[in-house]
């Protein structure tokens, strides 16, 4: 039934377990996971703005910021690959850029998963509680089912 699940992660805890979730749909015939990170622009942004001597510098901060953001993604994407994969898992990882809301759809889209597997608070429990959160957004405007695991 879920043949293809989208996991989005962004790292922290309640998605580590939501990870824990996604391993165990093997059992129910999930053959192949896209695991996807979204790399969220404007947190990028954010820091050198608010600093008013560093705006001269502001590609070049930001640029080295992002560097350092993609490695240590990379780096965390490698491990979910490789537990995934140990449990005979097909894996894809993808990186992307963008509002995560809409990159998840996107992905959702381009990829004709099956099911998604989401944690129900990301890493800022605060901008949540003033923004809404991904995962609510997720619920409200995907096409496919969504398992939501709470903390």
């Amino acid at each position: 039934m879920f043949t293809k699940i989208l996991y989005p992660t962004d790292f922290s805890e309640v998605s580590r377990k939501a990870l824990e979730y996604v391993k165990k749909l093997k059992e129910a015939g999930t053959r192949e996971v896209v695991i996807l990170h979204i790399i969220d622009e404007r947190e990028i942004m954010r820091f050198p703005l608010q600093i008013a001597w560093a705006r001269e510098r502001l590609k070049e901060v930001e640029g080295e910021l992002q560097e350092q953001m993609e490695k240590a993604v990379k780096e965390e994407l490698q491990v979910i690959e490789s537990e995934l994969k140990e449990k005979g898992f097909a894996v894809k990882v993808r990186i992307e850029k963008g509002s995560p809301f809409r990159e998840i759809l996107r992905v959702e889209n381009e990829e004709d998963v099956s099911a998604i597997v989401i944690g129900s608070h990301g890493s800022s429990n605060i901008k949540e509680m003033l923004l809404g959160s991904v995962s609510e957004h997720i619920i409200r405007h995907c096409k496919k089912p969504v398992l939501v695991v709470k903390r």
